[in-house]
């Protein structure tokens, strides 16, 4: 599906404020309200905005500690083998395969380190991973302070809404 310039304000407007009112998006993009539900709707439908989700901030449930965890697995390791691997790591936030010797890149949030160390060592403990190199974040210079394996506003407004 191609946008055109209103969805992209559409989904913009969204991205900033999921909460946003059809009238409110209205007042921003030039449409009435009516017409921003219709693509909205469209939007849905197509595919483009997947899901809703709160936003809460790590920080206020105590998850301060952040990391970038690359993983090595064991020979031809398949995204879907990764992927089962850390999906049930409640610490685990978001998940890339990437190029380069690494089989992937993880980003854990924690308590503190005693528990990043934890969520280390049962990551670790998979049977495909074979080591890990871990970067711990000293400060976040650019992006939001929460993270979640979906949409966040994007300077261009284009990044598709998901969550749940």
């Amino acid at each position: 599906m191609r946008l055109d310039e209103i969805d992209r304000r559409i989904v913009a407007r969204l991205l900033e404020d999921g909460r946003a009112s059809y009238a409110q998006i209205g007042d921003r993009v030039g449409l009435s309200a009516p017409a921003v539900k219709r693509r909205v709707d469209r939007l849905r439908a197509d595919g483009v905005i997947t899901g809703f989700a709160a936003v809460v901030d790590p920080a206020a449930v105590g998850w301060t500690t952040e990391a970038f965890i690359e993983i090595f697995c064991t020979g031809a390791t398949s995204p879907e083998e990764i992927h089962s691997s850390v999906r049930g790591h409640p610490e685990v936030v978001a998940a890339y395969t990437i190029s380069g010797d690494a089989s992937a890149l993880v980003h854990v949030r924690a308590r503190d380190i005693q528990h990043l160390e934890q969520a280390l060592e049962r990551l670790r403990r998979e049977d495909n991973i074979t080591a890990t190199k871990t970067s711990i974040v000293l400060s976040r210079l650019i992006g939001h302070p929460f993270d979640a394996p979906s949409g966040r506003p994007d300077p261009a407004g284009t990044q598709a809404v998901t969550g749940q």
